[in-house]
């Protein structure tokens, strides 16, 4: 058996609850992004897509099958959105750093005029998505709630990440807002590894967001994503 067939096969079976190995190694990915990601590392990106991948090969499952009740669209679309985003972030940071050693942005808040456009598109974003979440899935026997909340981890997902990728410090919040609903879904649903990161983010959105107020207080501000000394990082 190739190492590629066992990690898509592998599953670790707790009672009568089965977990695929890839859910697991899929956020053990994405939480080591967050961390670099916390420390302004250009390695976070390409870490997290390899996490991206794997998940997006455990809740497409839920779209192919119907073992856990609905398809997980909002969940699997926002795997491949993570992988384009990080491609856009992996950009941007790795042209904004001074030196290999040095944090990729300088962390700042969006202004008023990028928060008024960002939000109103993710709001059209979230009706739209509720629309066509309700089209796709159409025959699943799924609550009222479920593609509205389904569209906001979407929107949410897709909000934080293009956030995170122009040095905003807003992005953290968003994630909390994502994490507020995706942890109850998740777990609605069964996906026990993905709820318990979704869990631990919680906690570490709220370090990582203090984190980057703090380095606001010691870094030069800056509108654009210009490094950071090295000593800021803490």
């Amino acid at each position: 058996m190739s190492a590629i067939n066992w990690l898509y096969t592998a599953q670790w079976h707790i009672g009568s609850q089965a977990i695929y190995y890839r859910e697991i190694f899929g956020n053990l990915f994405g939480l080591a992004s967050a961390i670099g990601g916390m420390r302004r590392q250009v390695w976070a990106w390409p870490v997290g897509i390899v996490g991206n991948v794997m998940l997006f090969t455990v809740f497409l499952g839920s779209w192919t099958s119907h073992s856990h009740q609905a398809p997980l669209i909002g969940q699997a679309g926002r795997q491949v959105f993570f992988v384009i985003t990080s491609i856009y972030g992996w950009y941007r940071w790795s042209h904004s750093r001074a030196s290999s050693d040095a944090p990729a942005v300088t962390p700042r808040w969006a202004t008023r005029r990028e928060r008024i456009i960002l939000f109103s598109a993710a709001a059209v974003a979230l009706v739209v998505c509720d629309v066509a979440f309700h089209l796709i899935g159409e025959g699943f026997p799924v609550q009222w709630w479920y593609y509205l909340a389904d569209s906001w981890i979407f929107v949410g997902s897709m909000v934080a990440t293009y956030a995170m990728a122009r040095g905003w410090t807003d992005f953290w919040l968003c994630w909390i807002a994502v994490d507020v609903v995706g942890v109850p879904e998740l777990l609605h649903f069964h996906y026990y590894p993905s709820a318990a990161l979704y869990a631990i983010y919680a906690g570490f959105v709220i370090w990582g967001f203090f984190v980057w107020r703090q380095l606001q207080r010691t870094a030069p501000t800056s509108r654009g994503l210009s490094p950071v000394p090295q000593e800021a990082t803490g």
